[in-house]
């Protein structure tokens, strides 16, 4: 019977494991591909530009449409275009022509998302939902680790051209892992009740519904806010990371490639107990916890002086991350409506990825004002602070509805 519930699952995950190595693989071997061409570090950056505005004005309206189709049918399209697109990759030299091609592929993937987490949450059992989002994470460190890895290997066999069609075969072994699972909307209308309805009409309508969604669900909300909240602090963090380790704690190029790799090796040992444990542990405490060790873990890191302190920083927050997200994933799952998670969850994303682009501007121009140190250890401490609100929200006994099996 237990091999029975979980067939599907493992497929699924099995389908998302393939397509996150790839993807690790292809975002290198990107890289390596428009330095190669350009010989500029400009233009590498550029790349991170694109993708952080391809994913910003996709999640302003991609909800819409999310809602609207049959989840495992988009899931499959969104896999084989992307797959389409990044076979053309090699193809052209111009950087216009990548920069347009990675910013439709970025788009893509921001579909994707919201998409496959929608399908996720309609397919798995409430009460199998925590397990499997452990599961999730252990293949996500998994792919943290072997993609570069994989990607340095077939570096040495060939040209990043070869780990560009490897993603694009990873994306296709997805859509055929896909096309195995349910099609668990079968019963379900779709775009026919609305088709009398221009699109604006129906985004303003959505973004009523999400505004209507988070005032009547003001916990639910808080939750997601002060989550989000502590990723967008997290990543205006990273985004200076590598200047700091390198300029103030003045470590070479080596030690700064351990300082990574023990960040690696931290997110897979967390992900690995996480996957344990995770059964044992309520899912109030998985992000209420996970999220104060994680920002502890900054603290440390950006407080540092010494190699040997920012690498028990590093390790710290990379471990406690798995515990934050999967406990995140469940209670999102638990208390967002499937029929409108693509809406909801693109929205919220988008505001997410505003606020990251925003701050992480913000702090590298603050960076040149003052120091490096002063910025990420101000930041650092804020989402201590953050995190601290988040876990007395989550662990307030009024509240246990919220972390239990809802939808």
């Amino acid at each position: 019977m237990m091999k029975k519930a979980w067939r599907y699952p493992v497929i699924l995950l099995c389908s998302i494991g393939i397509s996150s190595v790839g993807e690790w693989v292809y975002f290198i071997a990107l890289n390596l591909i428009v330095l190669n061409l350009t010989q500029s570090a400009l233009a590498v950056s550029g790349l991170y530009i694109v993708r952080a505005t391809s994913s910003l004005l996709t999640n302003f309206w991609a909800g819409s449409l999310i809602d609207r189709f049959n989840k495992k049918y988009l899931m499959i399209l969104l896999n084989i275009f992307q797959a389409l697109l990044i076979v053309l990759l090699p193809l052209f030299s111009s950087l216009g022509w990548i920069y347009s091609l990675v910013f439709s592929i970025t788009a893509a993937s921001a579909m994707y998302q919201p998409t496959s987490t929608a399908y996720i949450t309609k397919l798995i059992p409430a009460a199998q939902r925590k397990r499997f989002n452990s599961l999730r994470s252990l293949l996500d460190s998994g792919a943290f680790l072997t993609g570069p890895a994989i990607a340095g290997l077939l570096f040495t066999l060939g040209t990043p051209h070869i780990a560009i069609y490897l993603n694009a075969v990873a994306l296709l072994l997805s859509a055929c892992f896909t096309i195995k699972m349910p099609n668990i909307e079968v019963h379900e209308q779709f775009i026919r009740h609305t088709t009398k309805k221009l699109f604006y009409q129906l985004w303003l309508d959505d973004w009523k519904m999400v505004i209507r969604f988070s005032v009547s669900n003001p916990y639910v909300m808080i939750i997601c806010l002060l989550f989000n909240m502590m990723i967008v602090f997290m990543t205006a963090t990273d985004s200076l990371e590598a200047a700091f380790a390198t300029q103030i704690l003045a470590l070479s190029e080596g030690e700064y490639g351990v300082l990574v790799s023990i960040a690696g090796v931290g997110v897979l040992i967390g992900s690995v107990i996480n996957s344990a444990v995770v059964e044992r542990i309520s899912t109030a405490w998985l992000i209420g916890m996970g999220s104060v060790l994680t920002a502890l873990g900054y603290v440390i890191f950006t407080a540092s002086w010494t190699f040997t302190i920012a690498t028990f920083g590093c390790f710290l927050l990379a471990f406690a991350t798995a515990f934050a997200n999967t406990g995140f994933y469940t209670f999102y799952q638990n208390n967002i409506p499937p029929e409108s998670m693509g809406r909801i969850g693109s929205m919220y994303s988008f505001f997410e990825a505003f606020f990251s682009i925003i701050l992480t501007i913000l702090f590298g121009i603050v960076a040149e004002w003052i120091t490096i140190r002063l910025v990420i250890v101000s930041a650092s401490w804020v989402m201590l602070v953050v995190a601290v609100i988040l876990l007395c929200c989550n662990i307030q006994p009024a509240k246990r509805h919220f972390y239990q099996n809802s939808f």
